[in-house]
């Protein structure tokens, strides 16, 4: 059993890049996927597809992106911040800048999972999830 299934998420995400793999599959949950989203809207991820009837939980295909010349990862660094043993929370003006305003901090909210800069602009904070650049 997974203790920390967001930690699991990016490390399979960071592992599938290192090896440079196109697709990776990931076990499903609500969290996961709104992760995923917002790494699709962000840019840093080609495509992905939610797969209901996989295994009891559904899985997730991430296909993964990279540069077309040099062949390296979109995703340079994926960090978790907040822990299970030592959350981190930030309210709206105390939110991190991520090489500043380059990459992207995942924060889950009161009105859900969204990046640092939609927290600012809607004035709420949150959980602070991750870090991606």
């Amino acid at each position: 059993m997974v203790t920390d299934p967001i930690a699991d998420y990016l490390t399979r995400v960071r592992n599938a890049m290192m090896a440079g793999h196109k697709i990776v599959e990931i076990p499903a949950s609500n969290l996961k996927t709104e992760i995923t989203k917002i790494l699709h809207d962000q840019g840093y991820i080609l495509n992905y597809k939610v797969e209901e009837d996989k295994g009891p939980q559904g899985s997730i295909k991430i296909a993964l992106k990279y540069d077309r010349v040099t062949e390296e990862p979109a995703i340079r660094s994926l960090e978790r911040v907040s822990k299970p043993g030592l959350r981190k929370y930030s309210s709206s003006a105390d939110l991190p800048r991520v090489i500043n305003g380059l990459g992207v901090a995942i924060v889950s909210t009161s009105k859900g999972l969204m990046t640092d800069k939609q927290a600012r602009k809607d004035k709420v904070g949150g959980e602070v999830l991750c870090f991606v650049y």
